[in-house]
């Protein structure tokens, strides 16, 4: 058997077990609708649309918070079912049960009942959760307990409990800081295309003489976007016929005897007034729909009814039943409405002022409320929603809800601001600039040393204002940014929970950062995961700062990490877990870092499911931190009409090595072959190959570094050898890979560790000797360890620190140790089997 609306198909030994709704009926099944998050159209194999359930052959969408593919012009009927990551304003559960999602599973999937194969690559079957991730067939899904445990993964994951997001009309992008892409700008005229010759794909294949296409358009809202579905039927069909095929094309399964066509011309489409032209329509109902002259397109209408059923859900009321179905007529008012339902509800007593009816537009992209006035005439209600569209007034439903004094309270973290001024100064810039109204809008965080400001915003519409105006606002040459955070419930979090807080460069390692994204964005609450361009990683501390116990995971080359790191140092003051561990996935060129601590040479598409649980079993271990001040004696070069000012002190952090002289200045040609071309830096063999074509043009320098700079350790002077780059190494690898150090003991050292509080200093003649360090056949020149270093340089210099290179002018280079030493998380050697999945 084949579902004429869905394209749902089954052996007619299985139909009675087929448990899963039908696209037309999917969305009278929600209980609390949620809206999807679609990213750009990008090309999806082996996927099926969740709505017609045919494969995904040309650019389709897919959402970002939940495992929905679907096509372009599938996209505005798709139920508004996507997973609830956070409280809306609402009093909600605490319970959560399985959000099953239907098919697209990897062939390998095995069903938790009956443990059998529940993947398909030929078509749409297999359910999963989208929580705890179990997998079962659609047969046997109803048959797991339907409370959801969240998983193996369940001390990492934020439970969607402890966090508060008033959303209300931002896009789902805003409020899950998914950065937008070009392609998604122009989301409205995507869809129209899509729709038009979306649906021409299936239609107008039919190149039989007997059928015919139509257009059909489903009310003034369509006929004004030009959006129709085509629909094929016999030439001969009956009016009747060819309605029950437009309704299906909407997927509507009223019946269709409440249903008629009108007809209208080209001229008609080109009209603002469609209604009055088709009020003048010839009667359509004269048997056949096809006359001499055939129309070019049809508006399907509902006809006009003395009285409807409409359901009213009870929305967030604790009340058993999902909605109750009243009887409305053309007296019935919303006032009217709310005093025939309490009754049903049990809430007879209650007074009627304390209850709203809202009206609530179940669309895929945007759950739409609207609170309806108390002597609104429900029935002419219904009758405009019609005229605008069938498709709407299907997707339309009425919740009763209790009058509470609800607070809103949008939180908007403002970066780009000039650092260090006083939260006055910042108030005055940003009412200058934004012209905030500050009985709406207070500054509740400020953060002077990175130049940013949390705002709470008491209004949706000034929220939605600042937040647009943002993006286009500089303050000193400086674009502002703006991220929308959520409100993390620190004393609903589970006491054994301990949320991982993941931070990811989509920047690093090719486009592997996008996919990675989605993927933690999948397995864990999207509220938790942060990308690195959209504000840096302070609006996640931030978010997290009143958590009692987290951890971090960095997605990103070494740079990335001790951006990470650097930010933690600055705000670790503010945060109720003042020293969370930090994991590594390397995504970049080096990942010296990421190798020390077993996490690997770079991240290649192992399952990010995997590496979670990694996360979870790593051991905790300490590192140490170092603080380097430049201070130059001399200005800079380039310096305007000869009058010059020595540069201030500058201050950087160092985690894994600081380099002087050769190794610096390779560095700092790669950076500037990569600023010239960046879009063929996306690869570590390609990135390899240009270090390797640098060194190349430097192999006949000559060896007078030690000339050029003086080395104090821990006060004592230290005699440099003729070398050509001096290194200092915190961790025992170093230009991906290599040991500089080398293995063998050596009486006036001592072994490194990484939180020996000691730093090694080693020399190296050229860039031959580098090339066998890199090849392992020999290590570097032994100087010196120690835990504090001065550096006089006697002439411009190039510096590199964790690859970051400049020129650095002549003057004093002081190296010390920073604050407390800073947990990392080691990948254990030995994955324990730990119980309960």
């Amino acid at each position: 058997f084949i579902s004429t609306v869905c394209n749902f198909m089954s052996h007619e030994k299985c139909l009675k077990n087929v448990k899963i709704p039908c696209s037309c009926i999917a969305p009278s099944l929600v209980r609390v609708p949620v809206a999807h998050c679609f990213g750009p159209p990008g090309h999806y194999k082996r996927k099926f649309c969740t709505v017609c359930r045919k494969s995904l052959e040309s650019p389709a969408f897919r959402c970002e918070v939940c495992e929905l593919h679907v096509h372009t012009d599938c996209i505005l009927f798709a139920c508004s079912d996507c997973r609830q990551c956070h409280q809306d304003g609402h009093q909600d559960h605490d319970t959560y049960h399985h959000h099953w999602r239907e098919g697209n599973l990897s062939s390998s999937a095995r069903c938790e009942v009956c443990k059998k194969t529940c993947g398909s690559s030929e078509v749409l079957s297999g359910m999963r959760c989208e929580w705890c991730g179990i997998l079962a067939h659609a047969a046997c899904y109803i048959i797991v307990t339907p409370e959801c445990t969240f998983g193996r993964l369940r001390n990492m994951i934020l439970p969607p409990s402890c966090v508060q997001l008033f959303s209300r009309n931002f896009s789902k992008l805003h409020c899950f800081r998914i950065s937008e892409n070009l392609q998604t700008e122009s989301d409205e005229d995507d869809d129209v295309d899509g729709s038009t010759q979306g649906s021409a794909k299936d239609v107008q294949i039919s190149t039989d003489s007997s059928k015919q296409t139509l257009k059909i358009f489903d009310g003034n809202d369509a006929v004004k976007r030009n959006q129709f579905r085509l629909i094929s039927v016999p030439r001969i069909a009956k009016n009747e016929e060819v309605v029950e095929a437009a309704l299906r094309a909407y997927y509507i399964n009223d019946d269709q005897q409440e249903y008629e066509l009108q007809t209208f011309t080209q001229q008609a489409l080109l009209s603002d007034d469609v209604i009055n032209r088709n009020d003048a329509a010839e009667d359509t109902n004269l048997g056949s729909v096809f006359r001499e002259s055939v129309p070019e397109a049809w508006i399907i209408r509902a006809k006009p009814k003395e009285e409807e059923v409409i359901r009213i859900y009870p929305a967030w009321l604790k009340v058993g039943m999902a909605y109750v179905s009243l009887r409305v007529n053309k007296d019935s008012t919303t006032q009217t409405v709310i005093k025939e339902v309490l009754p049903l509800l049990g809430r007879q007593m209650e007074c009627l002022q304390n209850f709203k009816l809202v009206e609530v537009l179940m669309g895929s992209k945007q759950v739409q409320r609207m609170v309806l006035d108390n002597q609104e005439l429900i029935l002419n209600r219904l009758k405009d929603i019609k005229k605008t569209s069938i498709r709407q007034m299907n997707q339309t439903r009425f919740y009763i809800v209790e009058n509470s004094k609800s607070i809103v309270r949008v939180n908007l973290f403002v970066g780009g601001l000039p650092p260090q001024l006083s939260p006055e100064e910042y108030t005055n810039i940003l009412k200058d600039e934004l012209a905030i109204k500050t009985n709406l809008v207070s500054v509740s965080h400020v953060y002077q040393a990175q130049g940013a400001v949390v705002l709470e915003i008491s209004c949706f519409s000034e929220a939605e204002r600042i937040y647009m105006l943002v993006k286009d606002t500089t303050v000193n040459d400086k674009p502002l940014n703006a991220v929308v955070i959520p409100e993390v419930m620190a004393s609903k979090i589970p006491r054994n929970c301990c949320p991982l807080l993941v931070f990811v460069n989509p920047k690093s390692g090719g486009l592997k950062g996008r996919d990675l994204l989605y993927s933690f964005r999948k397995l864990l609450n999207p509220h938790q995961v942060f990308e690195l361009t959209n504000g840096g990683p302070l609006p996640g501390f931030h978010t997290f700062s009143k958590v009692p116990s987290f951890r971090v995971l960095v997605c990103g080359g070494d740079g990335t990490v001790g951006w990470v790191l650097g930010a933690l140092e600055e705000i670790r003051h503010k945060l109720v877990c003042s020293e969370p561990s930090v994991a590594i996935l390397p995504l970049g060129t080096g990942n010296d870092l990421g190798r020390v601590l077993r996490w690997g040479a770079g991240y290649s598409g192992e399952d990010p499911y995997s590496i979670l649980v990694s996360v979870d079993e790593a051991d905790d271990v300490l590192m140490d931190r170092w603080t380097i001040l430049l201070d130059a004696e001399e200005p800079a070069e380039g310096t305007e009409n000869g009058i010059a000012e020595p540069e201030p002190p500058k201050i950087v952090q160092m985690n894994n090595y600081c380099g002087l002289g050769i190794d610096a200045e390779l560095s700092l040609d790669f950076h500037h072959a990569r600023e010239e071309e960046p879009g063929k830096f996306n690869s570590r063999f390609h990135n390899k190959g240009v270090y390797v074509k640098v060194g190349l043009q430097k192999i006949s320098h000559t060896r007078n570094l030690h000339r050029d700079i003086k080395l104090q350790v821990d006060q004592h002077e230290v005699e440099l050898p003729s070398i050509e780059g001096l290194i200092f190494i915190n961790i025992p690898s170093w230009g991906s890979g290599a040991d500089l150090w080398g293995s063998e003991s050596d009486n006036r050292f001592e072994k490194p560790r990484i939180d020996d509080g000691l730093l090694e200093v080693v020399g190296v003649t050229g860039v031959v000797h580098m090339g066998q360090v890199q090849g392992g056949f020999r290590s570097g020149i032994r100087i010196a360890q120690g835990s504090y270093f001065r550096v006089t340089l006697l002439k411009p210099i190039p510096v590199q620190v964790d690859g970051e290179p400049w020129i650095q002018a002549p003057g004093q280079i002081i190296i010390s140790a920073a604050g407390p030493k800073v947990h990392m998380l080691k990948k254990s050697k030995q994955k324990q089997k730990k119980t309960g999945s």
